[in-house]
């Protein structure tokens, strides 16, 4: 007798890898349509045709026709903060922030912002997307002072936390948009990640009389 591999006994681990293969599916034609027409003049309706599934589907991966095109959020919100609770032993925020960012440098992370200058120019000239953009940096900010917050023992609402998160996140928004700019001006990707290398050297040197010894694990 033929099994039915849509019963409820089929394995979870291969119904929950359909469900990344169609979610992949659709986000990889939603981007080559984005790129080719425009984030604004893309609809829900032509991506839903292109990947062979019904609108709703797409909805369902995707609530928001933003998180289509910026279908890496939960990385980009979690990263900061990721970074300070896996920090080393003795190693401050700003020391283990600054190490991750070179380390994402090194490899031209496209959550760090190496996203290719079709990418880079599809976001600038849509006024969604530098909104949606603008929302998720506002997010990693708080969920930065979180992680603050937790690794020394005080509220979030504390003024230094605050300040800590804010100051940062900062640094790491002004990187994010030298690495879209240089990618718009058409930088080769290894001599932005020279630059960026260098330049965030300068941006966190600014930051040690403030933080060099905050928040050490």
């Amino acid at each position: 007798m033929a099994t039915d591999i849509t019963s409820p006994a089929q394995p979870v681990g291969l119904r929950e890898t359909k469900k990344q293969e169609t979610r992949q599916l659709i986000s990889d034609h939603a981007t080559r349509l984005f790129l080719a027409q425009g984030f604004e003049r893309t609809t829900i309706s032509e991506i839903a045709d292109a990947a062979r599934v019904a609108k709703k589907t797409v909805t369902n991966y995707f609530p928001r026709k933003e998180d289509l095109a910026l279908d890496h959020q939960d990385a980009f919100v979690d990263a900061l903060a990721h970074q300070v609770t896996t920090r080393r032993p003795g190693e401050s925020a700003l020391a283990a922030l600054r190490r991750g960012f070179a380390v994402a440098a090194a490899a031209a992370d496209p959550v760090s912002g190496f996203s290719g200058v079709d990418f880079a120019r599809m976001v600038a000239d849509s006024p969604a997307l530098s909104s949606c953009l603008r929302g998720l940096h506002d997010r990693r900010e708080r969920a930065l002072a979180n992680a603050l917050a937790a690794a020394v023992g005080s509220p979030e609402s504390d003024i230094t936390v605050q300040t800590a998160a804010g100051l940062l996140s900062s640094v790491h928004r002004i990187l994010f948009q030298r690495i879209q700019d240089l990618t718009l001006a058409e930088v080769p990707a290894r001599e932005i990640a020279e630059t960026i290398t260098t330049e965030g050297a300068t941006a966190f040197d600014m930051l040690e009389p403030a933080l060099a010894h905050y928040a050490i694990a």
